[in-house]
């Protein structure tokens, strides 16, 4: 494990909300209340700024990247209700290509997560509004279609995607099945619930029974990557203190608690092989979870990030 880097400057006049490396860990993007996102060039741990995007009207809450083999994208959601897709140019610059209209979402969208490259080029979100809204890039027609599915009855906080890959497809030995289009969504009536897209109805649905565990908000919810192994696993983080492990097998989600921290878990994130859970708490604390074989979680480090 490499040792952490020390405090980074980001020229941000206010509070930084996210911060996102793109897929090669060349350039970081950073999300903050001054209503702006700075992107910066990323040389061991040497940060050099690159440019900053203004477009929001209000605190830019989160930031995603695409995948490269879509260019450089990268999406923004904000409490002025809106999400902006932008591109970098050939001279290094960034335009918005396109922005969400006011009749999508009418209170803040907390959260936006680029698609698996997969299932082509698709952004999804979650708004305060309850709703949760997936934007799908036609490339024959050459514009963004939206679709939106009330997700949650007080308000949607987080959204996460599946991996694409079938569960166990890397061991099955059997032709590559069609990619999984699912992403999960967290609430403020403090449920996680899970969405796959129904081919024949061209529409997205809930899928299953919403999982209940959470006492109180569910800030965050993180899918793990699976690789193709034989596995789903879902992290969730409650304004409770609880970190929740759900594990699909079957078409049934059974549940974990993976720890109460005594204090709200703002946000979760895993490892790019899914191994290790990074859990973030409103006190500053990050802390890092693995499984071991034997299937219980371990915490491995602890770093007090207020200190």
């Amino acid at each position: 494990m490499g040792s952490p880097v020390g405090p980074q400057e980001t020229g941000h006049a206010d509070t930084v909300h996210d911060v996102q490396l793109d897929y090669y860990g060349r350039k970081l993007a950073t999300a903050s209340s001054d209503r702006t996102i700075k992107v910066f060039d990323v040389t061991g741990d040497q940060l050099t700024p690159l440019t900053t995007l203004h477009g929001h009207d209000g605190p830019v809450w989160q930031v995603s990247w695409s995948h490269p083999k879509f260019g450089n994208l990268l999406a923004s959601c904000s409490f002025d209700n809106s999400i902006m897709i932008w591109k970098e140019q050939q001279d290094g610059s960034w335009m918005p290509v396109y922005t969400t209209d006011s009749s999508l979402h009418s209170a803040s969208v907390n959260s936006v997560a680029f698609a698996p490259h997969e299932l082509g080029l698709k952004v999804a979100a979650a708004s305060s509004d309850g709703s949760a809204s997936v934007l799908t890039y036609n490339t024959t027609e050459g514009k963004w279609n939206q679709q939106k599915v009330d997700a949650h009855s007080v308000g949607c906080t987080a959204v996460s995607w599946s991996p694409a890959a079938p569960p166990g497809s890397l061991v099955s030995g059997k032709p590559p099945a069609h990619a999984i289009a699912r992403f999960a969504t967290a609430g403020c009536d403090r449920t996680v619930r899970i969405w796959h897209y129904d081919e024949s109805k061209r529409q997205w649905a809930q899928q299953g029974q919403p999982l209940k565990g959470h006492t109180d908000w569910v800030r965050d919810v993180a899918w793990a990557p699976n690789l193709g192994m034989p596995i789903n696993t879902i992290a969730s983080a409650g304004q409770d203190g609880k970190v929740l492990i759900w594990t699909e097998q079957n078409n049934q989600w059974s549940q974990l608690v993976l720890c109460d921290l005594q204090q709200p878990v703002w946000k979760l994130s895993w490892s790019v092989t899914g191994g290790i859970l990074a859990v973030s708490d409103s006190k500053g604390n990050v802390t890092l979870w693995k499984e071991a074989i034997d299937g219980q979680w371990q915490q491995i480090s602890q770093n007090a990030a207020a200190a």
